[in-house]
């Protein structure tokens, strides 16, 4: 599980870097993500690659400050060529209120490496 947990702190690292402070290299960040990439975000739209790609892009350092903290990360299931996690990630803005959301990621191996393929994002209740 230990990669797996390390994948999902190392991205939002760079998450946090790329959209609060404009630091980092998109093409690498991008590079973690599938060509098949899919993602619900917790409003319930939906992401491919490219329009994920869109999205960081035009919204680099868009979010000074920005805090992204993860934590409780459970393996739900694994196999020899992937796995899916769920997480909590809690995203702050300075002096605003924290936004928290469950994530559900699936990963897959690609020549070793891995891969999002697919992650569900759901808002936690206020």
């Amino acid at each position: 599980m230990k990669v797996y947990t390390t994948e999902i702190i190392d991205a939002h690292i760079a998450i946090e870097a790329w959209l609060g402070r404009g630091e980092g290299d998109c093409a690498a960040l991008m590079a973690r993500f599938s060509d098949a990439f899919t993602m619900i975000t917790p409003g319930g739209a939906t992401l491919d690659k490219p329009a994920l790609v869109n999205f960081f892009q035009t919204q680099r350092a868009a979010r000074t400050g920005l805090s992204i903290r993860v934590d409780d990360v459970e393996l739900l299931a694994e196999w020899e060529s992937g796995a899916a996690l769920r997480y909590r990630e809690t995203q702050q803005l300075p002096d605003q209120a924290a936004h928290q959301r469950w994530s559900t990621v699936v990963f897959e191996k690609d020549g070793g490496k891995l891969m999002w393929r697919h992650l569900h994002e759901t808002a936690l209740a206020g």
